[in-house]
Formats: C-alpha cells, structure tokens, sequence
C-alpha cells in the first residue's frame, strides 16, 4: 500500500459498492422477536381460539340481552392478551436499545477522513486504525505504525504480542499500546475468531424447566377439557334433574370450561419474564434470552475465569524488594520513570498507580518498553539512566546469582520485574554497560474489591466455582485464595491431562485450559447432573459458553463471546450476577405460587364438573358468576404475588410444587362445594339460590387459598386481600342484577356463613396436613441420603 493509500483508505463511494457486493463484515443481530411474533406468539393459542368458540356459543345461545352479559369473560382475555403483548413489545425495545447501545464500533479511514463505524460495516480493504483499548473485529494487517496485543481473548495467554508493518492483528485481539493502521482482509466467517467459533454455531434450543412444565399442564387440560364440556351439555340436557334445555345447558357447560380453563398462566410467565428482563436491564444487564433468567436461578454450579471475574484485568504493586539502594532510592528511580515513561501496558500501568508522584527529575531520553527488549527506561543526564523490567533481560548472565532470590520473591505466581540504574546514557536502544541492579518489585492481578462478597454469597447459595483459566494454574489458585474461593488450593494444570472430564469434581482451579477443554469441563459436568452456569469474555471460551446452561459475558469481552451468551454484564462487573439470580428465584417461585393458583381453580373445576355429571346435576354456575370469582380471586392476586419481591432458594421441581399445592386445594373447595350443594337442596333452595350461595362458597375458599399464598403475609398484601374481598361482595351485592346474585334470604345466610366457614377451615387444616407429610418424607429422604 501506497503513501496516499495509508492516507486516505478506500473512498466512500467504494466503501458502498463494496458493502452492496456482500464484501462485508456482517449485520448487526438483534436477537429479540419482531412485534409481529409477539402479537401472533400472545393471539394464536389454542386457549385464546378456545375462548373465542366459548363466546361464540354464547351469543348463539342466549335467549336474550341478559344471557349475553355472559360473554364478558372474553374481555379479560381480550385484556390479559393486550398486558402480555404491551410487557414483551417493552421489554424488546429495552433489550434492543442496549443491544444497539453496546455494539462495538470501529474506527476507518476513507476518503482521508477518520470515521466511527459499526464493525459490522467494515468492508474488504478497509484501513483500520488501531489504537491503545481498541479490539480488532476483523484479521488486519498492518501497514503502518507499531503496537502490542493482548491476544488473550483468542489463545488465553496475557503476554503482548509486538506488532509491525506486514504482521497480522487477528479478530478478538486487543491493542494494549502503540498506534497502527491496518488493511481488513478477512472479513465475518473468514475472520480467524469466527473459525475458532465455528463450532458454536448451531440452534441451541432455549431451555426452560418451568415453561416445560406448564405447557405439560396445559396439554393435559387441553385433551380432557373437550369431552368434559360435551358431557356436560349431555348431562343438563338428557341427565340433569331438572333437565335444562338445550340452551341453558351450553351456558352452563361454557361456564364450566372458562372456570377449567387456566387462561392467565402463560400470560403470566410472560409479563413475569418480561419484567425481570426490563428490571435487570435497568442494573445494566442485557438478558439476551428471556429463560435464561430462570435458568440461573437454577445453577449449581458456575465456572469462572479469573480475568474479569476475581480480578480488574489490571495490575497492582504487591511488594517491594531493596537489592542495593535505600527505599528513598527506590522511590526516587520509579518515580522519575512513572513520570518520564508513557507505556501503556498493564504492568507500567500498576507502577504509575503507586508512584504517582512528581519527580523532579527530567528525561532526556527514553525508550519504550516491547515485547522484545522486555525493559524500558529513560535517561536523566547526571542522574544517570534507570531502568525497569524482566531481570534476565536486563542482566542478561548476570542475572545468574539473582535468580533464586526473584523466585522466591515471585511465590504465589507473582510478576516480578527489576528496578536497575546505570551512570551512563543508552547506547542507541541498547542498555548502558555499567547497569546494575537495585530492587524487585512484585506485581500481582489486582482482585476486584466486591468479588470476595460476590463469591461468598455464591458459597452460601451452595453453588459450587470452578476457575478456569488459560493462566499458570499455580498463579490462578493464589488469587482465588486470596478472593475467598472455596477450596482453591485444588489445582490442576490441565495440559497434564488427557481427559478433563475424569477430574472435573476433584479440583476447583484449572489451569493452562484449552478452548476445546473448556468445553469438554462443561459437558462434563452436565453429564453428572449440574446446571452449569460460565462467565467468559473471551473468543476462546465461546464454545463453552455456547454450550453451558446459562452462559454470561462481560461487555468489555470479545464481540464472539456477547453473541453466543444468554446474558451481558454492560459493566462488565461480576458483582451484578447476585441481582441477576435474585431476579430469576423471583420469577421462578412467584410464577410457581401464581401457577399453583391457577391450577387450583383448573382442579376443583374439572372434578366438580364430574361429579356433577355423575350425579347427574346441572353444573350450578352461570359464565358471568364464574367471571367475577376467577377475575378477583384468582387472576388479580396471581399477577400482584407474581411481582413482588422473592429471593428463596429454588427448590425441587416446579411441576411436583405446583401440584402438591394445588390438588389439596382444589379438593377442598370441591367437598366445601358439595357439603354446601347437599345442604342447600335439603332446604328446599331454588337454583338460582343454589347458585348465589355456591358462589360465594367458592369465592371464599379461593380467597383463602390466596391467603395461604400470601405466606409470609406483608401489610401490602392485607391490603390487597381487603381490596380484592371489598371488590368481590360489591359486585355480589351491589351488582348482583349484573352478575346473576339473587338476594339473601335470612337461611341462605346462615348456609353460606357454616359453609364458607367450615371450608376456609379445612382448606387451611388441608394444606397444613399435606405440608406436614411432604417435610416428613424429604427428612427421611436426607436421613437415607
């Protein structure tokens, strides 16, 4: 490339054309589904259809404008439908928004004037320009200037790699000093990160334990809740004493199936996903999959790296060692260098961080550190020249008698470097004759100040860490005692050994990690029953993250890493990971306490449809009466419980927790309803009598399974209760002409007040009996154990 090449890059018209010909970087990737999927995701079910046929029955089978109020249950639907869609059109445009925020950009020359791009728009031929910080998403080479890379992301060694004129900057690297230009040259699938991360892409299907158990729910209802409604139109209208005709026997039925029918369970685990998914990105967390939330929640087991996680990704000054000079000479020499020297790599950045003094002194020449020299320094006229860096080098045969002394110095897999100083000036770029050392300096990782909180509530949630890194196993361990890692004296340099997986429960660090390694730990220990959660940030943990339950990357990692992950930390700190598993217990367990709600309604409803077509009873409710109780005693409180706050441990199987709850409760209300049925027919009630006391019967017990799923009970939530109570004997009493209450007389009164008295009860003395077996059996399960 020529002078004026270097210059001015490619002009923009042949950006443009290049761009148009496909010679592209790549298109930025939203992930999240378009408003058309969430409108038909939230519209096209199979219970919305259901609802639609039960309202069309309704209109053509009602006798008159009365018997058409019966139709209002589709506004609820209509309006838990418009909720979900509102929650999910929000939370992707919250999600998408940081996604947009977040892309990296790159810096281009074209037509002679420098440009901020996205990485996705760079083009074949581009000049690039590197500078110190900045991360190469295309192999490039240079064509001007000279750097060093940190091409940890990609191989998982931090040393710096020098770059020059005619060397290749690979993707995923990053430039840690020095300033270049380089020419695109592989672009997207050619790029050397996206072959190493070929291997990660396939269609990982989202996984989701708790979506899979209430679709489970809902196919079961869904096969049994057709025959149950032709039975019932067959039994008021051939069976029942008295018989119905035929019309009062499909509103019946219809109020029978809307009362089976869960209608705002998915609905539910929706908003509740959608909100977290708002909620976490407002503490700076992209969630790139709703259920990966949930599955965090779960995680037994989290594999770390040390960069990023247990330590800043920077250095810092550990302790220092006078060899021959005063600690005042110490101080003088790295002094003068922190403020003559303008190096940039981690190592000089942790010296001018302690010496970040004035110095009198004046330089009247330096040299830059590199990779090469492994040394700087500078020359201070009659001060003499000091110089800092790797002892061997600097000594070179002299350095002989040193060496156990700086290894000794250097236990805990600490960085020693070499403070030395010479009368004379440099020779070139050479070091003076007369050096001679004056002290050690030990540098060491600089852990983060709020991981040892972070990796201790992890402990206490008995989630197990694994550290695994591409760094000296030995080094990785040291830092991870001194960040409080668990058992982080059990190491192991995994390039000994042959098969990772057969030792995976032995260690904790793991050391000298390969890409393909990483990946085979992962597998490993989902093949013994873990829910693996990994954090990464690097083009060389993208495989495994890939492949891990719940994968998160830092912001300030690879763009292969962002891409691949469930969640982004956009602050790149470890410390938002106990927001993030908060936010999935909550979803988890007030999704579970919502659900098992819904589910009781589902199973008194379904058995109370039964038994009545056995005993060949007109099923008692109306549509517009069932309306009412599932609005204010199912459907109100299951959303209010579904956000409020909850950070219990995620325990047992969300389908085995709803079910216990809610079989108990459903039984309950079914025997309340039946003692309150047979009383009622003894005393000689009419049906719509029957009706308005069953009612209320049912009301009152589905507020007391709600109570009991208010537990531990807050002032809030009274609050809520009294509301919800106030709403329900309103409508009942104030607007029983609306929702078919006929007035009380004085012994339907006393039937309701035993009734619903005796019901509450034994729903309470019901739960607390199966509770009390259940504790038991998991004791004598532990005691087995």
């Amino acid at each position: 490339m020529n002078e004026t090449d270097i210059q001015n890059g490619l002009s923009p018209e042949e950006a443009a054309k290049r761009a148009a010909e496909g010679r592209v970087n790549g298109s930025a990737e939203i992930k999240t589904k378009s408003v058309s999927q969430i409108i038909r995701d939230n519209t096209l079910t199979f219970f919305n259809f259901l609802n639609i046929v039960l309202v069309t029955l309704v209109f053509v089978f009602s006798k008159d404008l009365n018997d058409i109020k019966n139709a209002m249950f589709i506004a609820i639907i209509f309006c838990n439908t418009g909720i979900g869609i509102f929650q999910e059109i929000r939370a992707k445009r919250t999600i998408d928004r940081l996604t947009l925020i977040s892309a990296p950009k790159a810096h281009v020359i074209r037509g002679g004037t420098e440009l901020e791009i996205p990485n996705s728009g760079i083009v074949e031929g581009d000049l690039t320009v590197f500078r110190s910080g900045m991360q190469a998403c295309a192999d490039s080479r240079v064509v001007w200037g000279d750097c060093e890379v940190n091409e940890s992301l990609i191989t998982g060694e931090s040393d710096p790699i020098n770059k020059k004129a005619g060397d290749m900057i690979l993707s995923g690297s990053f430039v840690i000093s020095g300033e270049v230009r380089a020419v695109a040259e592989k672009l997207g699938a050619e790029s050397f990160a996206n072959k190493i991360t070929s291997g990660a892409k396939y269609l990982k299907k989202a996984e989701s334990k708790m979506m899979t158990a209430i679709n489970t729910i809902l196919k079961g209802i869904s096969i049994i809740i057709i025959p149950l409604m032709l039975l019932q139109i067959a039994n008021g209208v051939f069976w029942a004493k008295p018989e119905q005709t035929f019309n009062d026997a499909v509103l019946s039925s219809v109020a029978a199936i809307i009362a089976m029918i869960p209608e705002g369970l998915v609905l539910l685990t929706s908003v509740v996903l959608a909100v977290s998914a708002i909620r976490l990105a407002q503490n700076k967390t992209l969630v790139q999959n709703l259920y990966c939330i949930e599955t965090l929640a779960r995680v037994d087991v989290l594999c770390l790296d040390k960069t990023g996680t247990i330590t800043e990704g920077s250095m810092q000054v550990a302790e220092t060692m006078c060899l021959d000079c005063t600690e005042e000479e110490l101080n003088e020499g790295m002094t003068a260098l922190a403020c003559a020297l303008s190096d940039t790599n981690p190592t000089f950045a942790a010296v001018k961080e302690h010496w970040s003094g004035e110095s009198p002194l004046r330089a009247a020449d330096t040299v830059p550190f590199s990779s090469a020299r492994k040394w700087s320094g500078a020359n201070f006229g009659e001060k003499g020249t000091y110089v800092m860096g790797a002892g061997e080098f600097i000594l070179k045969d002299k350095f002989a008698p040193l060496k156990k002394t700086a290894e000794d110095f250097a236990a805990g897999g600490r960085r020693v470097i070499m403070l030395a100083k010479a009368a004379s000036d440099f020779d070139g770029k050479e070091l003076p004759g007369d050096i001679k050392p004056l002290a050690f300096i030990a540098i060491t990782d600089k852990i983060r100040a709020e991981a040892p909180a972070t990796l201790k509530y992890f402990a206490e949630q008995d989630v197990d860490i694994k550290i695994i890194s591409g760094d000296n196993p030995l080094t990785v361990s040291c830092v991870a005692q001194k960040a409080g890692v668990k058992d982080a004296d059990r190491y192991i340099d995994a390039s000994t050994v042959e098969n990772i997986g057969e030792v995976v429960d032995d260690y904790t660090i793991f050391g000298r990690v390969t890409p393909p390694q990483k990946l085979e730990l992962v597998k490993a220990l989902k093949a013994k029953g873990h829910t693996v959660g990994m954090t990464g940030d690097g083009v060389n943990d993208v495989l495994a993250l890939k492949e891990a339950d719940c994968s998160i990357a830092m912001q300030s990692g690879s763009e292969a890493a962002r891409n691949v992950s469930n969640l982004v930390l956009l602050d790149s700190n470890f410390a938002s990971m106990p927001k993030v598993v908060a936010e999935g217990r909550r979803s988890i367990n007030n999704v579970e306490r919502s659900a098992s709600l819904f589910l009781s309604k589902t199973t008194y409803s379904v058995l109370f449809a039964i038994i009545f077509v056995i005993i060949q009873t007109a099923f008692p409710f109306k549509p517009i009466q069932v309306t009412l109780i599932n609005t204010l005693c199912i459907g109100l409180p299951s959303f209010l419980l579904a956000l409020q706050p909850n950070k219990e441990l995620v325990r047992g199987s969300f389908i085995s927790n709803v079910i216990r709850k809610a079989i108990p409760n459903g039984v309950s209300a079914v025997i309340a309803l039946m003692a309150g049925l047979a009383w009622c027919r003894s005393a000689g009630f009419t049906q719509d009598q029957i009706s308005t006391v069953l009612a209320y019967v049912l009301g009152a017990v589905s507020f007391m399974i709600v109570l009991l799923a208010c537990d531990p009970m807050r002032p809030w939530k009274i609050g809520m209760m009294a509301g919800l109570i106030g709403l329900f004997l309103f409508g009942s009493l104030y607007l029983g002409w609306f929702f078919s209450y006929v007035p009380f007389t004085e012994e339907m009164v006393l039937v309701t007040a035993v009734v619903v008295g005796c019901g509450s009860v034994f729903t309470l003395l019901c739960n607390m009996a199966v509770n009390k077996i259940i504790d038991r059996i998991q004791k004598k399960k532990k005691g087995v154990a």
